[in-house]
């Protein structure tokens, strides 16, 4: 078969390309090469070191990536964490220029030695959570070792300023075997690596500091290398304010809707107890997003403890305040302190006063000294004169009569022994005629004690009505004030208010 001119003509463009092709670029060869003669006599177990008497230095850093969860419950935190372990290995140099310009290799960690680094404080099933990535080789022997992983670590969770609190939790890296005297652990930097960090929902990240620790343990005399990182963390409060402060502060606000009520209205105690109700239902929803722990009272919860006592106080108080104002005089009689307490020096400190009338501190003072008379003057009168209101001396202001004489009969105590009114009666008048004043003077005075009583209840009543509108009035101020004074008090105490 005679080949075309076109054939000849690719095959010696083919032949030309080959020969052009600079010689020594195909690398495969010298990797494998590298790799046989490092690994073939050597041993995983052996600490690759120079002069064994000294440590073997390794580097150790720490790259934050997420917060994923902080279970308070648990005392947990559990992050995704990025190791940073750097050391050189003796063992494992070659000369790049005799294996064609060969400068790195990545080489799985199981195949050379590795620091047995791990995290003190894990609460991981497996301890080690991290993936075993390849090592990055140098020709110099330096060899870089960054495994990701999944870290839950112990955290004491302090719950006390909840939910305006700060955490710090510790992840705590060290040799499980190797002491001091043997590796030796360096910081790269104060502060962990946080350049990649994803913002958290619920936590800002306030920093990573790290500290270079060197103890000593019961087990073992040699002192033991370990690096702490410190995750600075601060919850954010705008949920817990919207979600928990803000519903707290109005269900406080309607229980002052209370006392603005009027007790005839009826619904006066109703509104306490369904606010009551209503309380206690948001708590349960509150107490399941609390963290459960007995180690200290979180603020929020101290809030909440002092309204659920405001309310429960408030129905106590309405409670108290519906009985006052459905006494009468019938039924109850108004102690002095109370008619002190709350018919004159609490309504004029309240500056409350009845319509028509104005209660100064003078007019207290006088209205007692005219009672203290009036009882006085009372206990000096007769008894006839005290049923009718009368003077003692109305008797001169009559003339002499049957009247007068039966009026007389009233007063026993004035009659000489053995003399009734049949005897100081005119002579022209019968015996029946006496007895039928008699009987009409009873008459009037059952007429004019009922009249009385009638007036003494009503200014009774009328004074316990007072009275409860006084101690609503009380109420209202006072649990104004501490509903306002426990909201700023539990908003001030706080190390910080609202972190968005």
């Amino acid at each position: 078969m005679s080949e075309t001119p076109a054939t000849s003509h690719l095959g010696a463009l083919f032949c030309c390309v080959l020969l052009c092709l600079p010689k020594g670029t195909v690398q495969g060869p010298h990797e494998k090469r590298i790799l046989n003669d490092l690994l073939k006599n050597y041993n995983v177990l052996e600490r690759p070191v120079a002069n064994e008497s000294e440590p073997l230095v390794v580097s150790f850093g720490l790259t934050l990536q997420q917060i994923i969860d902080v279970d308070e419950k648990n005392q947990l935190l559990i992050t995704n964490v990025w190791l940073n372990l750097e050391w050189n290995d003796v063992n494992l140099r070659w000369n790049a220029s005799e294996y064609g310009g060969v400068q790195d290799l990545r080489i799985p960690p199981k195949n050379i030695w590795k620091p047995d680094v791990l995290m003190y404080n894990s609460a991981d099933e497996k301890f080690d959570s991290t993936y075993p990535t390849n090592v990055v080789l140098k020709n110099n022997g330096s060899c870089l070792y960054v495994p990701p992983g999944i870290f839950k670590s112990t955290c004491k969770i302090d719950i006390t300023w909840f939910p305006f609190d700060d955490q710090e939790c510790k992840m705590k890296f060290g040799s499980w075997t190797y002491d001091g005297w043997q590796l030796d652990l360096i910081l790269p930097s104060d502060e962990g690596d946080a350049s990649n960090f994803i913002p958290n929902g619920e936590w800002t990240l306030l920093g990573i500091p790290g500290k270079r620790n060197e103890l000593s343990y019961a087990c073992c005399p040699q002192p033991y290398i370990d690096i702490t990182y410190s995750v600075r963390i601060r919850r954010r409060t705008l949920y817990y304010l919207h979600n928990l402060v803000l519903p707290g502060i109005l269900i406080s606000t309607m229980v002052l809707l209370a006392f603005t009520l009027p007790p005839d209205s009826g619904e006066k105690l109703t509104l306490g107890v369904t606010i009551l109700l209503s309380l206690t239902v948001f708590l349960n929803m509150v107490a399941e997003s609390m963290p459960t722990t007995s180690d200290a009272v979180p603020l929020i919860g101290t809030y909440f403890n002092c309204i659920m006592f405001m309310v429960a106080s408030s129905v106590v108080s309405t409670v108290l305040i519906l009985n006052y104002h459905h006494r009468s005089g019938e039924t109850h009689e108004m102690a002095p302190w109370v008619r002190s307490v709350f018919l004159q020096w609490m309504p004029w400190l309240l500056r409350m006063s009845r319509p028509g009338e104005k209660i100064t501190r003078k007019n207290i003072i006088m209205n007692n000294k005219m009672k203290e008379l009036e009882l006085k003057e009372r206990s000096s009168k007769s008894l006839l004169a005290n049923v009718l209101d009368m003077d003692d001396d109305y008797r001169g202001g009559l003339a002499p009569g049957p009247l007068t004489l039966a009026a007389n009969s009233a007063n026993y105590t004035r009659l000489p022994p053995g003399q009734s009114v049949d005897d100081l009666a005119a002579p022209g008048c019968l015996a029946g005629c006496a007895r039928e004043l008699q009987l009409i003077l009873r008459e009037l005075r059952t007429v004019t004690d009922r009249l009385r009583q009638d007036d003494e209840e009503a200014v009774v009543t009328s004074d316990w009505k007072f009275a409860a509108m006084v101690v609503d009035r009380l109420c209202l101020i006072v649990f104004t004030l501490f509903t306002v004074v426990a909201t700023v008090a539990v908003l001030l105490s706080a190390p910080h208010i609202i972190v968005p």
